[in-house]
């Protein structure tokens, strides 16, 4: 990748080693526009940018140079890829059948395949992951003892004695409580090493191994390096149905009666199924027929059958023919008597029926090997599909009736009640039971399938002719249903027993053929060699001599002799299984009848030229005649099955002859007239039949049959040889052979698919072993080369709809995935000259090995001399160097070539219009060239050859040549063709990934390099670079997917940097650390950059970390969508390591941990463009960032709160160009930084952090602190509540976190607006679908989530926010033992503690929360200057915290929050004697909590007050002090505000008396000005909550006044107001704040006044939240009035921006003014009554302080 760079640029400036405060602003705008991203162009002390690849290093010699030094292991398996890598795996080929059709043979699998990190696996290994419990899922009943809860004996009383408590009946009542438990080693006086290491051991107790786990997997759609296994092709079937015939029944039943089903498309005109034939005659009717039937085979039994239909149609008919015995009659007579006789009438027809059973037994006698026509009818399916479960039909039961019509209903109208034309759907009906009562009988002159189909249209209209003729009366009952996955007792159309056949006795269920109505594009994957025999009429007008009742006998010949008719026509039903002969049914006194017939044959195996049908046509005698035969032959006709070598097949119309055939006519055909012979109607056509072959073995295509003849004849060598009209000769075969393989690309694509293994083995064939003609080496390497390419073509278009995500065709894949021998080869087809048939068994033939044997057997081969070849390498010395590199003439060696030497040979040197055949699936030649190097070393026994010197070095030239190729193509047509860009992309990434396993690894390694300068130079012309870089993005992420990645970076090896020509920027800014006492070590430093030694040892995760750096440049285009590829393919490659069985040990991960560690300064950073976290209220604009002066403040930067300058300072103008990252792209980098964070070495990150300058650190923690915010708990109710809805960004999350972490707010604050917030993810209103504002992406995309799946989710998200606040906690802790010894300490350790403080005081689990505490008292302990020297507000965040989790409804938060309070105030006392600056912070702060959050616990927060007391009581070394005397004044303080918060929820439901209240307890605190302020704000907060906007502007108001007095006797500012006096034109009121006495107000007094509201920016706040307030009341003129006390200040400070806002607002409330009809105003300040009035009504006198009641005015 190429970035122009800047002619002014002199190279990035040096981080600076301190801030002072008169630097801040130029400090962080020089830090920010600078460094973090200018240094990574440049980075690396081999001065080699980002933007070009280091040459690696040769790996072998590395591998050989360096022997691993570890001992057998886990460690040692990183080092080497392992013995057996490559694997050869025989799969048995699936067989459906019991017994195979032919003999067994397997696949061949290579074990590269890819395992990708799904949903599902993820969901799978999150299995057993423990239930952290969190406060806000803690209910009330979940407290550890009965004892949690006190006694509440409180009386409602009188307002008054709220302020008037016993304080002897407080203590009694708080000593009467119960102590929750205390932690036994916390008075003890311990090292902090000690407790250091104590808290690190539990820390790690009962951790997360894998943190990956707990996010969700990989976007899916994202995982170009997905590479599944290929499966084999399986057999093709449509939707299957399954029909069962129950009984049929007459009214009359005097005969036997045969059945046949078939489907029939009437829109296609086309029958689309064999047909099935069954009986249901009673065993007594069966026995009619005993002198003509032998023992039926138990397949001919069958009243079952499998429909399928591929294409679902509302047009298909399933027609049920009849037929019974011939007799004499023609079909009206016969059917007569069934259509006028009733089962009612027995008695009275009783000498009839007898008469007719009579003449039946005699027909059967005489004629039962016959059948004639009877009755036929038709179900149209479309009509059983829709309502089958409408209750008119019969059912199995009333309860699945009801559930079929809840799921139409479901379903929508549209799929009620009709099928469309390409929605008919055959597979989810309800089974349904039909009784079928009308038949009609057949028409002698209408029984063709063009009168079925005339039929079949007319029974759909509303006015059928059919309807109108008298039927035959019968009763069918079938039931057809939807076919079960795996049936039991099933034959295949061969009448082989499908799997499961559990006993062979069993009735059978017969699986029926389909013949689909258009093309099906399968291949074959079982052998199947069906014929199928269709007569369809017979012309014998002009035949002299009775010849009326005519029937045809076919037979399969396999010679002339009648002995040699073969048994291979199926058998109908209750008959032998197969048969001889087989005869048509007869049309009585018909000469030139018509037929319905179907006869199927199983084809031999080897179809020879003598083998024929043989049609012989009788004149049955129907009467009995002395002297005449029962049938009289009356003519003869044949076809010969095998022409030229290929299978006859289609219609034919036949001449027929008088006389006997001839000898020797089978090789000739009945058009030529023989001398002598007689035909009828002078050798005229008249015999119409058609055959139809379902086979595996015979192509039926011309093109395909020519080249499979063209191939056998020159394995046979069998010149001269016939093809059609043509004598080959061998000087004309060749020129016949490169004809054939141009034409393949004329082959239907039907044949070709279905064949299109046996062709591309012929191709290979062709390829590596070149066919000898003459003694010369005929050259078809080319032209097969081209062949394969349009074969390739042709099937990928025909299959083109059932792609996988890749594009790739499956039948494809599946080709060089698995070498199969395929069922009856076509080669094997042609082989009948050689061939030596079986006296026992014609079908069996001996064969020599088959083709893929060949091809195994070859590409397995071992390299032979190329100088004996047909080619030579151009590369050689001394080589042509000519295109065709043909060499010298073969003179009897074994002319066999390697495949993958001749394809990646006949690539590189192919022809444009073949080089594009090829380009279009490059995938598929690169997977054949991959494989048949694998089998060359597999089964050449190569695998112990060193990797250089497996290969030739001309193949690899090739290699590099065709590398070098393709990668020009993807760069060139990525903007015209972005589709086959992607695809050419993965494949060759795919292919060098594949040869990383086989080849030379340094060599692969060159190919990649050389590839990415190719995009690098492109990329400075390309129009839109962000397009080639995406696909190099998939390059790089396919790469790192492989099995042996973490080997291939040379994790373990100690390859020591080279010498550095110039100081590197990484290197200069180390030099800057603060921490360090020593100069920083370079090889730490370039572990953590993306340096030179760096990216050429762990070459391809320097190229992933590189293409991430790339990706965030703020320059960097189409930056969205690239930040999600690239943070996405870092994810995906350590979601691989986390589930990698190899990488579990702890020592292991770290090493592989060791590739990821410049993911931390890079994450470092981009922190200014990450989305922030750290509040969910709102949604702002899409560039919202965090303030850079965040980084300078956490590293202790001057902005103090109090500070004059932090308000003069202005807005920090600092660099932001570039697309900030979306939330989930954040979330997704943040946890890939916690995972380097969690796995990497601890000690290896300290010596890290010693070399970090302080801006650096600085960021750090920031990082640390928005990794906190990101992955904070949510809570399961809102998964319940929000379920599938996207979360949204915040509306002011930049000015959050600046207050979060300048000071600007106090936790306090904080914790009160997370306590109002009535959802987890603040106000759903204005959500928006977006996916780039997600916090994360969910696990599903269903809005309907199950209980059990949000349960799940809050689950994970429980664990995942307590690993990572853990991770997090580590790292603080590191950070801590980094800096604790360094005089800049105090910089760096109040940050730590602020992002403690944040993680107390967020949603954390109970586990976390006690090792948090845990860590807070350490760092208190060892630090306490923190606390009671520097920053007041550090002091009063953490006391809001200790005080929150005191008041927790878990005992063990409560445990160790009680123990972090009573450590506080002890290490307080012990500074000075009292702790009086904790004493007023905590009882700030719980006026705080008990003022404005609901659910507080005050209950539990009186046992954390026991609990403290009883460490106090306990607590030996003070007890000679009077600590323990304070802590229990404190403690009666705080009883005694609790007391008035009973009170308070008392009259919570009570608005007007709760306001009232407040107002009285902060009267109370009027010597204490510290909690006075608090409780106004408190008001305030409760007015604005019930809409009282003018009394909550009034609280501010007077909040205002109160820091005016405090500020005015601290100095005498002009531009500051002078007190209470300044704001009387507000309230008059406002004068009760000068009340406080000035002794109370001395700023020297510990602990008073110390918050940060008592200083001048907090003055600012408050007037600005009153004017808010003001604003949002309406009340426009006291608006002014505020602001003209707020401009002074503002002025004074320059801060203009400020200013330009104030006087908007300003405009905007006096132009509200102007357009109301009527104003209010303000009383003038002597009138005495201080009243506000307007539309609202009045305010009472003590009401105007804002505390009163807000009366009507009514």
């Amino acid at each position: 990748m190429y970035w122009p760079q800047s002619q002014n640029s002199q190279g990035p400036p040096s981080c600076p080693r301190r801030t002072v405060a008169a630097e801040v602003r130029k400090q962080v705008s020089r830090e920010r526009s600078g460094s973090p991203h200018s240094s990574r162009r440049c980075s690396g002390s081999l001065g080699v940018p980002l933007t070009e690849v280091i040459e690696p290093l040769d790996f072998e010699d590395v591998l050989l140079s360096w022997p691993p030094d570890a001992e057998p292991g886990p460690l040692r398996d990183l080092v080497e890829f392992p013995a057996d890598d490559l694997e050869l795996l025989l799969q048995s080929r699936e067989c459906r059948t019991t017994e195979p059709g032919i003999p067994e043979d397997g696949y061949q699998h290579l074990s590269m395949a890819y395992s990708p990190i799904t949903t599902e696996i993820q969901r799978e290994r999150q299995k057993g992951l423990p239930r952290q419990v969190f406060e806000q899922g803690a209910s009330g009943e979940e407290r550890s003892s009965p004892e949690d809860s006190d006694d509440p004996r409180h009386s409602p009383g009188s307002l008054d004695d709220t302020l008037r408590s016993s304080g002897a009946s407080g203590i009694f009542d708080l000593r009467n409580l119960a102590a929750d438990s205390l932690l036994p080693s916390l008075l003890e006086r311990a090292a902090p090493e000690d407790v250091d290491r104590r808290n690190e051991a539990l820390r790690r107790q009962h951790r997360v191994r894998a943190l990956l786990t707990l996010y969700p997997a990989p976007d899916e759609d994202e995982a170009v390096e997905r590479c599944s296994r290929p499966e084999p092709p399986r057999e093709h079937f449509g939707r299957r149905i399954l029909v069962k015939c129950l009984s049929l029944k007459f009214e009359i039943e005097i005969e036997p009666i045969f059945g046949i089903l078939a489907l029939y498309d009437v829109r296609e005109k086309k029958k689309i199924s064999e047909n099935f034939y069954f009986d249901l005659n009673s065993d007594s009717t069966k026995g009619l027929l005993r002198a003509h039937s032998t023992h039926p085979a138990i397949s001919t039994l069958a009243r079952s059958a499998i429909f399928s239909v591929t294409y679902p149609s509302p047009d298909i008919f399933l027609v049920i023919k009849l037929e019974k015995v011939l007799q004499q009659g023609d079909i009206s007579e016969c059917c007569e008597p069934y259509m006028v006789m009733k089962d009612v009438d027995t008695a009275k027809n009783k000498e009839k029926l007898e008469k007719l059973r009579l003449a039946a037994e005699q027909f059967c006698t005489r004629l039962g090997r016959y059948r004639m026509p009877f009755a036929w009818t038709a179900v149209h399916l479309a009509n059983i599909v829709s309502s089958a479960g409408q209750p008119d039909r019969d059912s199995d039961s009333e309860g699945e009736r009801r559930t079929v019509w809840t799921d139409r209903r479901r379903r929508g109208p549209q799929d009620r009640t009709s099928c469309g034309d390409d929605a008919c759907s055959f597979s989810g009906f309800r089974p349904a039971t039909l009784t079928v009562t009308n038949f009609f009988k057949q028409e002698a002159e209408r029984l063709s399938d063009e009168d079925l189909f005339k039929f079949l249209a007319d029974m759909r209209r509303p006015s059928s002719l059919l309807r109108r003729l008298r039927p035959v009366t019968a009763q069918l009952k079938i039931d057809i249903s939807p076919a079960p996955e795996n049936p039991h007792f099933c034959l295949s159309p061969e009448l082989l027993h499908v799997k499961p056949y559990p006993d062979p006795r069993g009735r059978p269920t017969k699986e029926i053929l389909e013949f689909p109505a258009r093309e099906v594009y399968a291949p074959h994957t079982t052998y199947r060699n069906l014929l199928y025999v269709y007569p369809h009429c017979l012309n014998f007008s002009s035949r002299q001599g009775s010849v009326r009742n005519l029937a045809v006998r076919m037979q399969y010949m396999a010679g002339e002799d009648p002995s040699q008719a073969l048994p291979v026509i199926f058998g109908k039903s209750s008959c032998s299984e197969f048969t001889r002969e087989a005869f048509t049914p007869v049309v009585y006194h018909n000469k030139s009848p018509e037929f319905y017939e179907e006869f199927k044959l199983r084809l031999p195996a080897c179809v020879t030229e003598n083998h024929h049908l043989l049609f012989t046509f009788y004149h049955v005698s129907c009467q009995p005649r002395p002297g005449t035969a029962l049938e009289t032959p009356v003519g003869f006709t044949w076809i010969s099955l095998l022409q030229h070598g290929r299978l006859r097949t289609g219609p034919f119309c036949l001449p027929v002859s008088v006389d006997q055939p001839p000898p020797s006519y089978s090789v000739l055909t009945p058009d030529v007239a023989l001398p002598g012979m007689r035909w009828v109607d002078g050798h005229k056509g008249v015999f119409s039949v058609e055959l139809t072959a379902v086979s595996s073995v015979h192509p039926q295509d011309p093109h395909l049959d020519k080249l499979f003849t063209l191939v056998h004849v020159l394995e046979e060598g069998a010149f001269p040889f016939r093809l059609k009209d043509t004598v080959l000769s061998e000087g004309t075969v060749e020129q016949e052979l490169r004809a054939g393989l141009a034409a393949l690309r004329l082959a239907s694509p039907e044949p070709l698919v279905a064949f299109s293994h046996h062709v591309l083995d012929m191709l290979v064939r062709l390829v590596i072993r070149p066919p000898v003609i003459g003694g010369q080496i005929v050259n078809l390497g080319r032209g097969a080369f081209e062949a394969m390419a349009h074969v390739v073509n042709l099937i990928h278009r025909s299959l083109e709809a059932a792609q996988d995500t890749r594009g790739h065709c499956p039948l494809l894949a599946a080709y060089p995935a698995t070498l199969a021998r395929g069922p009856g080869r076509p080669a094997s087809l042609y082989l009948a000259r050689s061939k030596s048939m079986s006296s026992s068994n014609p079908d069996l033939v001996v064969a020599p090995g088959s083709v893929d044997d060949e091809v195994s057997r070859i590409l397995a081969s071992k390299g032979i001399d190329r100088s004996h070849s047909w080619v030579n390498s151009a590369y050689a010395p001394g080589g042509s160097k000519a295109v065709l590199r043909r060499g010298p003439p073969y003179c009897g060696a074994d002319p066999r070539q390697l495949l993958h030497e001749e394809l990646a040979l006949q690539w590189v040197v192919s022809g444009s219009a073949v080089r594009e055949a090829v380009l279009q699936h490059a995938w598929f030649f690169f997977q054949l060239m991959v494989k048949s190097m694998a089998l060359h070393l597999l089964l050449g026994q190569r695998l112990d050859t060193p990797r250089k010197l497996r290969f030739p070095g001309r193949f690899l030239d090739d290699i590099t040549a065709l590398v070098g190729s393709v990668g020009l193509e993807v760069i060139t047509r990525v903007h015209k063709d972005t589709e086959l860009a992607e695809r050419l992309n993965a494949s060759l990434a795919f292919f060098l990934s594949d040869l990383l396993s086989l080849v030379d690894r340094g060599f692969v390694f060159s190919l990649v390099r050389a590839h990415y300068k190719q995009v690098a130079t492109r990329l400075q012309s390309a129009p839109n670079p962000a397009a080639l870089l995406l696909l190099r993005v998939d390059f790089t992420r396919v790469l790192c997917s492989h099995e042996h990645y973490v080997t291939l970076n040379l994790p373990c090896c100690p390859v020591s940097p080279p010498a550095s020509p110039s100081p590197s920027v990484s290197s200069t800014t180390s030099q800057s650390s603060t921490f360090s006492s020593q100069a920083p070590d370079p090889k730490v430093t370039s572990m953590f950059e993306l340096s030179g030694p760096f990216r050429q040892q762990h070459f391809l995760a320097g190229l992933l970390l590189t293409e991430l750096a790339l990706a965030l440049e703020p320059e960097a285009e189409g930056a969205s969508l690239l930040h999600k590829k690239a943070i996405g393919a870092v994810h995906s490659v350590l979601c691989g390591h986390d589930a990698d069985p190899r990488y579990t040990e702890a020592t292991v991960k770290a090493r592989v941990a060791e590739l990821y560690l410049p993911l931390l300064s890079l994450a470092r950073d981009t922190l200014p463009r990450l989305h922030d976290f750290a509040d969910t209220e709102g949604e702002g604009d899409v560039g919202g960032t965090i303030n850079p002066s965040v980084a300078m403040a956490i590293a202790g930067g001057p902005l103090a709160p109090g500070s004059r300058t932090s308000i003069s300072q202005g807005p920090v103008t600092a660099s932001r160009s570039g697309c900030p990252l979306s939330a989930e792209s954040s979330r997704t980098l943040l946890v890939c930084v916690l995972w380097v964070l969690k796995n990497a070495e601890p000690a290896l990150l300290q010596r890290w952090a010693a070399d970090l300058a302080l801006p650096q650190l600085g960021r750090l923690l920031e990082l640390l602190y928005l990794c906190l915010a990101a992955f904070e708990y949510k809570g399961k109710k809102a998964f319940e509540r929000i379920n599938s809805l996207t979360f949204k960004k915040s509306l002011d999350m930049k000015a959050r976190l600046e207050e979060a972490i300048l000071g600007t707010i106090g936790a306090r604050q904080e914790m009160v607006r997370r306590s109002r917030e009535r959802s987890p993810f603040g106000n759903q209103e204005n959500v928006r679908w977006r996916k780039s504002v997600t916090h994360w992406k969910q696990t599903s995309d269903r809005v309907d989530k199950t209980k059990d799946e949000m349960e799940h989710e809050a689950l994970v998200d429980g664990n995942l926010a307590t690993e990572a606040s853990l991770v997090v906690l580590d790292t603080l802790e590191i950070i801590v033992q980094t800096v604790m010894l360094s005089e800049a300490r105090e910089s760096i350790l109040g940050a730590v503690l602020k992002v403690v403080l944040y993680s107390l005081g967020s949603a954390q689990s109970t586990a976390f929360l006690q090792h948090g505490l845990a860590t807070q008292r350490a760092l208190v302990s060892k630090f306490p200057e923190l606390l009671f020297e520097e920053d007041t507000e550090l002091c009063a965040d953490l006391c809001l915290r200790l005080l929150r989790h005191c008041g927790s409804r878990i005992s063990a938060v409560r445990t160790h929050a009680s123990a972090s309070l009573y450590l506080l105030m002890r290490q307080n006392f012990e500074i000075g004697n009292n702790f009086a600056r904790v004493k007023m912070q905590v009882t700030m702060s719980l006026s705080s909590l008990v003022g404005t959050t609901q659910n507080f616990s005050e209950e539990h927060l009186r046992r954390s007050l026991r609990t403290i007391l009883t460490y106090a009581e306990e607590d030996v070394g003070l007890r000679d002090s009077t600590f323990a005397e304070q802590v229990q004044d404190l403690m009666f303080n705080l009883h005694m505000i609790l007391t008035d918060t009973v009170k308070m929820k008392e009259h919570q439901e009570d608005p007007e008396m709760l306001v009232d209240l407040m107002y009285r307890i902060a009267r109370g605190y009027q010597g204490s000005p510290d909690l006075r302020l608090t409780w106004l704000q408190n008001m305030a907060g409760k007015h604005a909550e019930l809409g009282n906007h003018a009394e909550a502007a009034q609280c501010m108001v007077h909040a205002a006044a109160l820091v005016a007095e405090y500020l005015a006797l601290l100095e005498d500012s002009r531009y500051l107001p002078v007190g209470c006096v300044s704001f009387q034109n507000i309230s008059s009121n406002v004068l009760e704040e000068s009340a406080v006495s000035d002794d109370i107000l001395l700023p020297d007094e510990e602990g008073f006044c110390s918050g940060k509201h008592f200083t001048e920016l907090g003055l600012v706040g408050l007037l600005e939240q009153a004017a808010s307030y003001f604003t949002m009341g309406g009340l426009y003129e006291a608006v002014n009035e505020v602001y003209k006390t707020l401009i002074p200040i503002l002025e004074a400070h320059r801060d203009y921006k400020k200013l330009a806002i104030v006087h908007g607002k300003l405009q905007e409330a006096f132009t509200k003014i102007m357009h109301q009809s009527s104003g209010w105003e303000v009383s003038q300040p002597g009138n005495g009554s201080g009243m506000v009035r307007g539309h609202q009504g009045a305010l009472e006198e003590h009401s105007c302080l804002a505390g009163g009641p807000r009366l009507s005015g009514q």
